[in-house]
């Protein structure tokens, strides 16, 4: 009897060991090739991480759902921003490096007497390459602006009457006036900083019956100009900046030798290079000085020309001492020229032309021809928001610079002037010893 029974357990230990084997026989075949089907999907997760979602999920044995932590995916998305980031940033240090060498390039044309000419402007260039870099939301308005009503500026309309609103310094009724009266009483009105606002308002007024007049064009187009100057928002002076320039270049083209279109022309390039980047300011520099030496030749005493030509000059020597460190003094010379130009035209020109000519006479150290130009621009009234009244605060910086410069020369004369007294003095006594 007891024999049969240890028969009995042996067996039954023999019989449950064989069920447990195939039972965990049965799991492996079963669970690893899911496993297997699930881990390329999991290693394949670097290279389809833009597509990826919460979405994506792994199941267990039981049906769970294992969700990848919304952390992960997080960091996933941080570094594939990052890594466009860093892909921008090398362009523009590209774009920069192509660049700076090409401004160097202009200044020393510019030191050297060397005038490029370029016959294309780069609006022109960015009609026909498509590039990027000049386009911009407020060029795209203005064209947009340009092309309406028959191919002419049209300044009254929605776009500009919603965004850039200018207030009404008469009453609603137009007067109907003919074009040599209404030329008249705008330039008139123009002479007067107040006057500038009303005088826009009055050429817009009759934009349709004047459109084709050149004498309205170049007007029209240089009461942009005004608009940018009276503007304080950076997004209003973009616009008249624009609208004005492509009005002015119609005017060209209309009359090409007419020497207030290219006067006006340069002006509004100048205006809209302040909202360009680097390369595009080299262009409308280039740009700038060739219609400014049209216009020079075409207008020859108009003093405002001159004043121009003398600005870009010292704007010139500007970036050259920044550039290479030190102040080239021809193109001082040349700015100086200019604006005695100006002033020689017409006496008392303007508070402005006062000033550079001071700056010109301080970069030259000569004290005296400065401090006698920065008085003279104390006394002379503004009339333009050209300058504003932080210019007459630098003005008077700019004198008492000039008069500790002559202190300090005073000084260093009769510090050398004693040295020498004494060297002498030695110089006997030992003679006698």
């Amino acid at each position: 009897m007891p024999y049969s029974t240890n028969k009995e357990l042996i067996l039954g230990i023999m019989v449950g060991t064989a069920g447990i084997s195939l039972l965990l026989l049965w799991y492996h075949k079963v669970r690893k090739p899911g496993i297997a089907m699930k881990l390329p999907e999991f290693l394949s997760l670097g290279n389809t991480f833009n597509s990826i979602t919460l979405q994506d999920e792994i199941y267990d044995d039981q049906g769970t759902t294992v969700i990848f932590q919304e952390r992960q995916l997080q960091i996933l998305e941080k570094l594939n921003e990052l890594l466009t980031n860093m892909e921008e940033l090398k362009e523009e240090i590209r774009f920069l490096k192509e660049a700076i060498p090409k401004l160097e390039e202009y200044i020393q044309d510019e030191l050297g007497g060397k005038i490029t000419v370029h016959k294309i402007s780069p609006q022109h260039r960015a009609r026909k390459r498509r590039l990027p870099t000049i386009q911009s939301s407020a060029t795209s308005n203005s064209s947009e602006e340009a092309e309406s009503e028959g191919g002419y500026i049209t300044a009254n309309t929605d776009t500009e009457e919603q965004s850039f609103p200018v207030p009404k310094a008469f009453n609603t009724h137009v007067e109907e006036l003919n074009l040599d009266v209404l030329l008249q009483k705008v330039d008139h009105l123009r002479m007067s900083e107040s006057g500038k606002s009303e005088s826009f308002e009055l050429l817009r007024d009759h934009k349709e019956k004047f459109r084709d007049e050149i004498e309205f064009m170049w007007r029209f187009a240089r009461a942009y100009g005004d608009m940018y100057e009276l503007s304080t928002n950076t997004q209003e002076k973009k616009h008249y900046a624009n609208i004005g320039k492509t009005l002015s270049e119609r005017a060209i083209n209309r009359a090409p030798m007419n020497g207030h279109c290219h006067l006006w022309y340069a002006v509004l390039c100048g205006y809209v290079s302040e909202f360009e980047g680097l390369q595009n300011k080299i262009n409308y520099g280039h740009l700038f000085k060739e219609h400014l030496d049209i216009a020079i030749k075409l207008l020859p005493e108009e003093p405002f020309l001159y004043y121009l030509k003398g600005r870009y000059c010292y704007t010139v020597k500007k970036m050259a001492a920044t550039l290479f460190g030190k102040i080239p003094s021809s193109t001082v010379q040349e700015a100086l020229h200019n604006f005695l130009k100006a002033e020689e035209l017409c006496p008392g020109y303007s508070n402005p032309n006062y000033m550079y000519l001071a700056k010109c006479y301080t970069d030259l150290e000569e004290n005296q021809n400065a401090l006698k130009f920065c008085n003279l621009a104390l006394l002379l009234p503004t009339v333009t928001k050209e300058v504003s009244p932080e210019s007459d605060s630098e003005c008077c910086c700019l004198v008492s610079t000039i008069r500790a410069q002559n202190r300090n020369n005073s000084l260093r004369y009769i510090c050398s002037f004693l040295y020498s007294i004494l060297c002498i003095y030695f110089y006997s006594t030992f003679i006698e010893v």
